[in-house]
């Protein structure tokens, strides 16, 4: 079977679209502390397969310990599919292409940057940002940690205190969407590696037309149908990702279709803050409701582009009632969210136009009053230990329009190049 065969029947475009299914169970897990351990524990306990998709996997000892559990695995005979992002586990690459050299990991990298040239390529802009595994079907991961030490920054060495960050384990229906979408990343990037070789097998073969047209209807070709909706008992949750196919908007619309039904609370953790004009209005309409709306945000930053966006933005939505905080302890790398006290999700999906409009990523979605509660608690936590902004509003002098201006004109460019038109 050719590359693009192969790839073939797990076409990304046929990932589902998300919908809520009953019977599941979902666990809240902080940290790479608590994912790593469960993580590689399904992950020896499998019989079948394991796919794995990542955007950092670092080097250090925590990427060794699950690298170790993915080569056990296929030591034993089970099928180990691997993607990692080109850019983002770009300076890791040759050790771990060395960790599972040889090993029966099929390993692949999603647009990855050889030369520099390559970002001349279309779409360099667009990454692979999802985080998850499914293990034989059974269960599946999914969440904002990448595979690297919480106490270790790539750009700023080693702290005291992990990162606060967060991802969940599924197990039940739902699983089967994860594994679908799991799938369907290592295909593409399986596909994109060697297309120009498969493209010239197909030109030489005997019948390359007819051969090209029923690749062609395998790939746009949709998955299996999953299990119906059914019972909801006990826990309702969707796997929602965005692409860029035909789930652009489906993130940042499950963001606010949630935030525009709020009647009491919004809590909203998140490192990169940049939202678009509907998002913003939805959590100034949810504040002018009397719902109490807090943004846990970066308080020890990493990137300061990143910092001076959002902070470009609290005067705004500070004049309109909403509540923003930041975290200090540590480095933020949380993505997760509660609404009132049935809705809510963790994922990766920054609040920003990369993970909005470029990047593929993904999030969990779950109505749950029981997993509502656990995910408030957590965020409770962390607004308990963090400093609130309750500087009164500055003028909107030259210097405050300037900064708007200048992130704002920034943002313009990154996504134009990316080739995003139209407003944000």
């Amino acid at each position: 079977m050719t590359r693009l065969d192969e790839a073939a029947q797990w076409a990304w475009g046929g990932v589902a679209a998300p919908r809520f299914l009953g019977g599941n169970s979902v666990t809240l897990l902080q940290g790479g502390d608590a994912l790593f351990p469960a993580m590689c524990r399904a992950i020896a306990a499998a019989e079948s397969e394991v796919w794995f998709a990542t955007y950092i996997f670092n080097d250090d000892r925590a990427g060794e310990v699950v690298a170790q559990a993915l080569r056990a695995a296929a030591a034993r005979g089970v099928l180990v599919h691997v993607v990692l992002d080109g850019f983002g586990s770009m300076s890791t690459l040759p050790a771990i292409r060395q960790w599972f050299d040889g090993s029966g990991v099929r390993l692949e990298v999603f647009r990855p940057l050889h030369r520099w040239y390559s970002w001349l390529q279309p779409g360099q802009l667009r990454r692979l940002h999802q985080k998850l595994c499914t293990v034989d079907q059974t269960v599946a991961y999914v969440g904002g940690i990448n595979i690297i030490d919480d106490r270790h920054d790539l750009n700023h060495g080693w702290t005291e205190q992990p990162r606060l960050d967060f991802a969940v384990e599924v197990r039940g229906p739902l699983v089967a969407s994860v594994h679908a979408a799991t799938r369907a990343m290592w295909a593409r990037a399986n596909l994109g590696n060697g297309w120009r070789d498969e493209v010239r097998s197909l030109a030489r073969s005997a019948k390359p037309v007819d051969r090209t047209v029923k690749l062609l209807r395998r790939l746009r070709s949709k998955p299996p149908a999953g299990q119906a909706d059914g019972d909801m008992a006990p826990v309702r949750a969707a796997f929602v990702v965005r692409d860029n196919l035909r789930q652009r908007r489906s993130i940042e619309r499950s963001y606010v279709e949630a935030i525009r039904a709020a009647h009491t609370r919004v809590d909203l953790a998140v490192p990169y803050f940049y939202p678009g004009r509907a998002f913003r209005r939805s959590l100034r309409q949810a504040a002018k409701r009397g719902v109490q709306v807090r943004l846990l945000l970066q308080g020890k930053v990493d990137y300061r582009i990143a910092a001076l966006a959002a902070r470009a933005l609290y005067d705004e939505l500070r004049a309109h009632g909403v509540r923003i905080y930041e975290y200090t302890p540590a480095f933020l790398h949380a993505k997760v969210a509660v609404v009132d006290d049935d809705w809510a999700t963790v994922g990766s999906s920054n609040i920003d136009p990369l993970s909005l409009l470029l990047n593929l990523e993904a999030n969990v979605v779950v109505h749950d009053t029981g997993f509502a509660a656990s995910v408030a608690s957590a965020l409770d936590q962390a607004f308990a230990v963090s400093t609130e902004v309750v500087t009164p509003p500055e003028r909107r002098g030259w210097r405050g329009l300037l900064q708007r201006g200048l992130v704002a004109w920034l943002a313009t460019i990154y996504l134009r190049v990316a080739g995003i038109t139209g407003r944000y």
